[in-house]
């Protein structure tokens, strides 16, 4: 049993480190890992899962999604804008040398991204999150911490 625990911890790091090199990469995707990151951790220790719910990078690019199946406007538009500027960066470097197959392959991906994001993510409002927030914060039980 130890051993599968240290497995899931392990896997976690992984997904973990390649989801925050998906911040800067557009190439890999940042919020597959960290979702996987967060199964890894919640299934090999309860500190490592508490800690990454902690963690800023969860709290801006996944909590609204994994509770409430949606991101805010202002989410949604920072990682369109930086997957954005990255792949156009690359796809100007590439087309420069002439190297088109790669360019054609980046705005395929660059096309499915925008659509991912504009049609299968809900938008939520900040009231609509807090409204969302505050039902959850009454409907949560009530734990006892005494030793």
């Amino acid at each position: 049993m130890k051993i599968k625990r240290i497995l899931f911890a392990v896997f976690g790091l992984i997904c973990f480190a390649l989801g925050t090199i998906g911040v800067f990469l557009p190439i890999l995707p940042t919020t597959p890992f960290y979702l996987l990151t967060l199964f890894f951790f919640a299934n090999s220790s309860e500190k490592l899962h508490t800690w990454f719910l902690g963690t800023k990078l969860y709290k801006k690019h996944l909590e609204s999604f994994v509770s409430h199946r949606g991101m805010l406007r202002s989410t949604k538009l920072s990682i369109i804008l930086t997957v954005t500027l990255l792949m156009g960066f690359g796809f100007f470097m590439m087309a420069r040398k002439g190297i088109w197959i790669p360019c054609i392959l980046l705005a395929v991906v660059w096309v499915a991204h925008i659509l991912y994001f504009t049609l299968r993510v809900k938008t939520i409002s900040r009231e609509e999150q807090s409204a969302l927030e505050q039902k959850e914060r009454r409907e949560a039980p009530v734990q006892d911490f005494a030793p």
